[in-house]
């Protein structure tokens, strides 16, 4: 007997050559925008989800961001310190969910933007999946999406194996950060693949790319007409960026400079556009030879 006879729900309706179980109609995240921000490791997917929960709290909307990373640092930069994963959390109570308290796992961050970090098994051991599948569940639990208008997932890395991708179960969009460079792109058009793959069986499109810390956008612009995908925004590499991290605030709380001011104001157009929403997009990844093809060097 194989695998797939022992074990319910799992391949083809997850996409195509997916073990990952596929998602109980009863978790799904009801009544919120939901957007999941991927990205190759250190590309800025943090600072960007937190400067658009920030801006999505400037324009009146109730958030809650969930990171998605065992470094737990999605949020710090909204809250001014590192916060405990639900997973540790959990392990405390001998995985009782019952006997824990919202405050106990989620913190009001700048704007009132509730903060989550899902955290993330050890290395090597458990998968991405059961501690998103976790997290959501407890915040059901405790009604916590009840009154949420935006819910951001902060994903860990380019890893686009089932249970990172497990975020896009509940999506409606999918926000890639990239750069202007050919790793960046390469790990663009591996996660442009596994959300059309997710896509076949879930409501998750793709809203575009934001071109982060890049002083040009020709290399992000060249890949996205050649596969039919979009940049949405534009992040330039500007001091102003670094230096919020350093002092673990957002841009809108930092102290306001030319540059500090052209970011929020990109940050906000970013926010106002995917709140407007879009039929979303369905760009066809590009085979290895041909990413080096077109941005390879000689």
């Amino acid at each position: 007997m194989s695998p797939r006879d022992e074990i319910p729900n799992l391949g083809s309706l997850d996409g195509e050559g997916s073990v990952q179980v596929h998602l109980d109609p009863a978790e799904k995240i009801e009544g919120a925008k939901v957007f999941s921000v991927y990205g190759k490791g250190g590309i800025g997917k943090s600072t960007t989800s937190s400067n658009l929960s920030a801006a999505f709290a400037a324009m009146g909307k109730r958030v809650l961001q969930i990171g998605c990373d065992p470094k737990h640092d999605s949020t710090f930069t909204l809250t001014g310190r590192l916060q405990p994963t639900v997973i540790d959390i959990l392990k405390e109570v001998d995985f009782h969910p019952e006997e824990l308290r919202p405050e106990d796992f989620v913190t009001e961050g700048w704007g009132g933007v509730m903060c989550v970090e899902a955290g993330g098994p050890p290395a090597g051991t458990g998968c991405g999946g059961y501690v998103v599948g976790q997290t959501v569940k407890l915040l059901k639990q405790h009604h916590l999406l009840d009154e949420t208008d935006v819910v951001i997932f902060d994903v860990l890395g380019d890893v686009v194996c089932g249970g990172f991708a497990a975020p896009l179960q509940h999506a409606d969009r999918a926000v890639i950060v990239t750069a202007n460079d050919f790793d960046s792109i390469y790990a663009m058009n591996r996660i442009i693949a596994a959300v059309k793959s997710k896509s076949a069986n879930y409501k998750v499109r793709l809203a575009g790319c934001i071109a982060n810390r890049s002083h040009a956008t020709d290399e992000v612009d060249r890949f996205c007409q050649r596969v039919g995908f979009e940049r949405i925004g534009h992040m330039p590499d500007v001091d102003a960026i670094r230096r919020s991290r350093l002092k673990k605030k957002t841009l809108f709380e930092m102290e306001a400079d030319d540059d500090i001011l052209a970011c929020r104001a990109e940050y906000m157009r970013l926010a106002q556009q995917l709140w407007r929403g879009s039929d979303g997009l369905d760009p066809e990844p590009l085979p290895d030879r041909e990413i080096f093809e077109l941005l390879g060097f000689d």
